[in-house]
């Protein structure tokens, strides 16, 4: 397999070389921006038709008019009768226990009154409609579907728009049958930068939304980044990141496959082992080159090992946690004898799986938090999607008349030290005409 790299964080080039890993090029393509600007433009311009247009071009499904690309409900919940069984209740017990998790997540409503009779507060409501993109024809993501969904539905959203490439007419019927679980209202089959414009700008048959989130290729994410504004959008997502902290008594081969589960997604995946154990981490490469041959995407998780991937040895869990809180990662197994005992130093990370018994991909599906996690160390200043992304606040000011003598007199000086007059009479106004 083609090596990965083996760092010490003892040695003076250590932070150049572990940067120059973490480094990765975004959506700032000119190429691909200049495609999905002219796209986008296109829809918003000419709605349906060029919806349609680009839908024959690129996913070769032709519609007489946009209304044929709705997926009536009749289909989603045809779809949820006749997958497996199993699937099925799999499907479900996800859903419930996402919703479980989000119902904690919540925000309320709340105020309070001073002396004088005034009140101060803050209204939460949720977003009016959402649209949900997910990738489809070959790439199967049920579990981004209910990801996605079902925090916006605790949340309170009414309308949820899910789009959906078809190509060649093919629809997945495990993400029909999660749109049915997670409450998804309409369901269209379009992908792309259109599908994207579509939601943003809104067409004749396509309702416009408030907020897109889902996840994409390249051409999805720099659609996103360009409606941004227009709506709201969940994050520019990176390729897939783990790093795994481990004090050297985990099976190797555990930890072997916990980095395989990242790297099987692309290329450009990353997967890093942080230990103070230099004999662990040999181990763990030997049970790399050992499992390596036996995974399905074998080509796929050597690319990315070999070009993002590493070992890297520590002096101590101290250390570790630095570089940890350098990465930022996406998500974060603290695989060790008590992982609760270094959570006060952890600042940055997305998600993080606690114990030798936490693997990543219970998270992926079924543990209860959102996979939605900020990936390129965003998790510095952003994170995980969650029900507080479907809900927004408005302040509440309710003036006494005592209170506006007051506050009116303050504002009043402050407005007349900007040079703005008409804020100060108009504060001034009040505070006069008080009984």
């Amino acid at each position: 397999m083609s090596r990965i790299h083996r760092l010490d964080s003892r040695d003076s080039a250590f932070t150049g070389a572990l940067d120059d890993l973490l480094a990765w090029e975004s959506v700032a393509n000119s190429d691909v921006q200049a495609t999905v600007q002219q796209i986008v433009d296109d829809v918003r311009q000419r709605g349906d038709v060029a919806l349609l247009e680009y839908t024959a071009r690129f996913d070769r499904l032709d519609a007489a008019a946009a209304t044929e690309l709705e997926v009536p409900q009749a289909r989603l919940e045809a779809a949820l009768a006749t997958i497996d069984p199993q699937l099925r209740a799999d499907l479900e017990l996800a859903a419930e226990r996402l919703r479980t998790y989000a119902e904690h997540q919540k925000m309320a409503s709340w105020s309070y009154t001073e002396a004088d009779g005034t009140l101060l507060g803050q209204q939460v409501t949720p977003l009016d409609r959402v649209g949900l993109y997910v990738p489809g024809g070959k790439a199967a993501y049920p579990s981004s579907v209910l990801m996605n969904a079902v925090p916006a539905k605790v949340a309170g959203v009414p309308e949820l728009v899910m789009v959906v490439p078809a190509p060649d007419g093919e629809l997945n019927e495990l993400v029909l049958a999660a749109a049915a679980v997670a409450g998804v209202d309409r369901v269209f089959t379009i992908g792309g930068a259109q599908a994207v414009a579509a939601l943003a700008h809104g067409t004749e048959t396509v309702p416009a939304v408030d907020k897109i989130v889902g996840p994409g290729n390249i051409y999805v994410a720099a659609a996103k980044r360009m409606v941004f504004g227009k709506v709201g959008i969940d994050m520019i997502a990176g390729p897939s990141e783990i790093l795994v902290v481990c004090d050297g008594a985990t099976d190797p081969d555990w930890v072997a496959m916990d980095l395989f589960s990242q790297a099987e997604h692309d290329e450009d995946a990353q997967a890093i082992l942080v230990s103070p154990d230099t004999a662990f981490l040999d181990a763990v490469a030997a049970s790399i080159e050992r499992l390596l041959p036996t995974m399905e995407r074998a080509g796929v998780i050597e690319a990315s090992l070999g070009a993002r991937g590493a070992l890297i040895a520590v002096p101590d869990m101290d250390a570790a946690v630095e570089i940890v809180n350098h990465v930022a990662p996406e998500h974060l197994e603290l695989s060790v004898a008590d992982p609760e005992a270094l959570l006060p130093s952890i600042r940055h990370a997305g998600a993080i799986f606690m114990g030798r018994y936490t693997a990543e991909a219970i998270g992926d599906y079924c543990a209860g938090p959102n996979h939605v996690l900020p990936t390129s160390r965003t998790a510095r200043f952003s994170s995980p999607l969650g029900v507080y992304d479907f809900q927004k606040r408005s302040s509440l000011i309710n003036c006494s008349a005592s209170g506006a003598a007051t506050l009116g007199a303050v504002a009043g000086r402050l407005a007349r030290g900007e040079g703005l007059t008409a804020h100060a009479r108009s504060a001034e106004y009040r505070a006069e005409g008080r009984e």
